[in-house]
């Protein structure tokens, strides 16, 4: 059954589903090595397109996901934020992970803490959630503020089964449960 995705608006972003005009600057995204400093490599155009594909048909199955992102004033595309069910080993599995990824031109700005925020109400409200986690290489600084700042606690670090002996293999995982929520 197809369902028709939900798009979140706050005030100065729009989280929608994917559309053509995104595949470029993903791609450009995808390949800057200072926004994939915290992953094992950059991406290629075919591996930026296939995450699109990928997650645009998650939305429509479900009608959540890995939402693009949009600037309100200007219809720029900076980027994703949105849920995710990560597909991995470790004992915090199954889980609803929260996640972002910005362009570095739009860091800064608190984009991605109030995109994560009204995802982060939708994980609960919309969806009922009991809990949402969100986990990342264990130095990266930048998201890790953004975790606190949407009220997710730190819970424990783990090695990504995906990454061992890489410099990344240590990642740190936060989360929040709905009855932790502040008000």
């Amino acid at each position: 059954m197809r369902v028709r995705p939900p798009t979140i608006e706050t005030d100065r972003l729009l989280l929608r589903q994917w559309i053509a005009g995104d595949r470029d600057p993903f791609a450009a995204l995808n390949a800057d090595p200072v926004v994939m400093e915290h992953f094992p490599a950059t991406q290629s155009r075919a591996e930026s397109d296939a995450f699109i594909d990928r997650h645009s048909a998650l939305i429509d199955q479900r009608g959540w996901g890995l939402w693009a992102v949009e600037v309100r004033a200007t219809g720029d595309f900076i980027g994703f934020t949105g849920l995710a069910v990560p597909v991995f080993d470790a004992d915090f599995i199954p889980c609803t992970e929260i996640g972002w990824r910005l362009a570095v031109s739009s860091w800064g700005r608190g984009y991605a803490t109030e995109a994560a925020t009204s995802v982060l109400s939708f994980a609960f409200d919309e969806l009922g959630l009991d809990d949402v986690v969100s986990f990342t290489f264990a130095g990266n600084r930048r998201s890790r503020r953004v975790m606190e700042k949407i009220g997710l606690e730190e819970r424990k670090e783990f090695d990504h089964p995906n990454l061992p002996g890489d410099r990344l293999e240590r990642h740190v995982l936060y989360g929040l449960r709905a009855e932790n929520r502040s008000s």
